[in-house]
């Protein structure tokens, strides 16, 4: 099995986390013209169910996985590998086998109770069967990841979304004459089809690949699996124990929200068109180059790990460093054209630029959330994952408490949740970078931070002045690219006339090294 180095792991998961995101929209846009604003309402209010259901299911293993495999190969250990992998899939199995039943026999209460619209209904039962296949294949993910093997789990999303894209716009032209909610409840089956068709490319891979058998002796594995449990319980519980905090708070999320803009005054059918305008267009843009913090968090917690494991602290301050300059450098870039260009990207993907009001005001704030999943992943990976289940709970006690708050004013209405959204990615993020300057010591360049906004704003000037001024005429989609290719490449520039980002660096990346040549 081929193992990658930190960054050219991390560029695997990149370039296939780039074109899932891209697929993932053009899927987007495919629901929101055919459904409109209140179908994208629908679609998101059940996605949060399901999150914090498969957040449950998971246990928190991925990353217990990938880190407990990481250390087992820098031992050698393949006896260790197998027991890992037997207790993860029983501990999934199960709690699978649980609650895939419990959320369809609560779904009708929860649509009509908390959700407070009964249209909610048919999408949260059209995803629930995505439960046990995710369960499962999140421990293979967790395997490959151990290994420092990159590929499958890259190639595997690519796959499920290119499934997802073909099915799509069948699903939901064929239910769309039987109203919104089947409409949005064959978009979320989609994804059901694509989940298992990338869990069988998994499965096969892993059969492929593996070497470890783990249909052999496998109860056995699991009787004397103990000690593994227990190594993967003191990871996976308090990382659990995050991602179910910020689980619980999107659950909660459309219901404080509904019953916010309520006392607002604001009718349950409009409400539920705002929340789509927000969560279901203005934050999948905002989140769209969190595809590079993902991919560094992935790469990062068995890199770290390894290091850690064969005492090579200096190694792993090295990679954290590696992945704060990533995220500072294509996070910046990221909020510039957001803001600069969040009307005209909207019109073009959706037909509306309702929702650029709400990128314009939270893209400089979401800086913070694209160095947020690094910083995470360094906490797991330092065993400080308690830590950053504490961090995420304040950070979503705020948040929600602050929806309520701002919501329920008249004068912001839905713009209250935006602006309690942005305030807890920016606390949980600087309560990370607090905690993980306490065990690796390494040193702030505040020069970089300060040239970093400095190439921002400048570049987002040259961005708003070309296209502005330069293209006159009527609205282009070729003026738009035009415009964010000048942005994009002014920005490159002002990177490399900061020394922000050193030609060295540049060759480290494999496909400019072979252009540099």
């Amino acid at each position: 099995m081929s193992k990658q180095t930190f960054l050219k792991g991390t560029m695997i998961l990149i370039i296939a986390g780039l074109i899932t995101r891209v697929l993932g929209f053009v899927n987007r846009i495919v629901v929101a013209r055919m459904i409109g604003e209140e179908g994208v309402g629908l679609y998101m209010m059940a996605v949060p169910t399901l999150v914090l259901v498969i957040t449950i299911t998971q246990f928190g293993l991925p990353v217990a996985i990938s880190k407990l495999v990481a250390e087992a190969e820098a031992e050698g250990n393949q006896s260790k590998v197998k027991k890992i992998l037997a207790v993860s899939l029983t501990i999934t199995g199960t709690l699978s086998i649980i609650f895939t039943p419990t959320v369809v026999l609560l779904a009708p209460k929860l649509s009509t109770t908390l959700l407070t619209d009964s249209r909610t209904l048919y999408p949260l039962l059209a995803i629930t069967p995505v439960i046990p296949i995710v369960a499962i294949s999140s421990v293979l993910r967790g395997y490959f990841q151990g290994k420092q093997n990159m590929k499958p789990a890259a190639y595997s999303q690519v796959l499920e979304q290119m499934v997802r894209i073909t099915l799509i716009a069948i699903f939901t032209k064929a239910f769309l004459p039987y109203g919104i909610e089947y409409a949005a409840a064959g978009a979320l089956f989609s994804s059901v089809i694509g989940e298992l068709i990338s869990l069988l490319y998994l499965f096969a891979m892993f059969q492929f690949k593996k070497r470890v058998k783990i249909r052999k002796r496998f109860f056995q594995a699991i009787k004397n699996g103990k000690d593994t449990f227990v190594q993967l319980m003191s990871i996976a519980l308090p990382t659990t124990g995050s991602r179910l905090i910020g689980s619980i708070a999107w659950f909660f999320e459309p219901i404080v929200v509904a019953q916010s803009l309520a006392i607002a005054g604001i009718s349950t059918s409009l409400a539920t068109k705002q929340y789509g305008e927000l969560t279901g267009y203005a934050l999948p843009l905002l989140f769209l180059p969190s595809f590079i913090t993902y991919s560094l968090s992935t790469s990062l917690v068995p890199a770290i790990s390894e290091a850690i494991a064969q005492k090579k602290r200096k190694l792993a301050e090295y990679r954290l460093r590696q992945a704060f300059r990533l995220s500072l450098v294509t996070g910046g870039l990221a909020v510039v054209l957001l803001y600069v260009f969040a009307n005209p990207i909207m019109l073009f993907m959706y037909g509306s630029d309702h929702a650029a009001i709400f990128i314009k005001v939270m893209a400089p704030f979401f800086l913070f959330y694209y160095f947020q999943g690094p910083l995470q992943a360094a906490l797991q990976a330092l065993d400080l994952a308690k830590a950053a289940m504490m961090n995420s709970l304040l950070g979503a006690i705020v948040k929600t408490g602050l929806i309520f708050i701002l919501a329920t004013r008249p004068q912001l209405g839905i713009m209250g949740a935006a602006l309690a959204i942005v305030t807890g990615i920016m606390l949980v993020t600087l309560l990370h970078y607090a905690t993980v300057l306490k065990v690796i010591q390494f040193t702030i360049y505040t020069r970089d931070y300060v040239y970093s906004l400095l190439v921002m704003f400048i570049s987002g000037l040259i961005g708003t002045y070309v296209y502005h001024h330069l293209f006159i005429s009527e609205l282009k989609l070729s003026t738009l690219f035009v415009s964010v290719f000048i942005t994009s490449f002014s920005y490159f520039l002002l990177l490399l006339l900061f020394k922000l980002v050193e030609k060295d660096e540049l060759k480290r990346i494999p496909i400019l090294k072979k252009m540099m040549k």
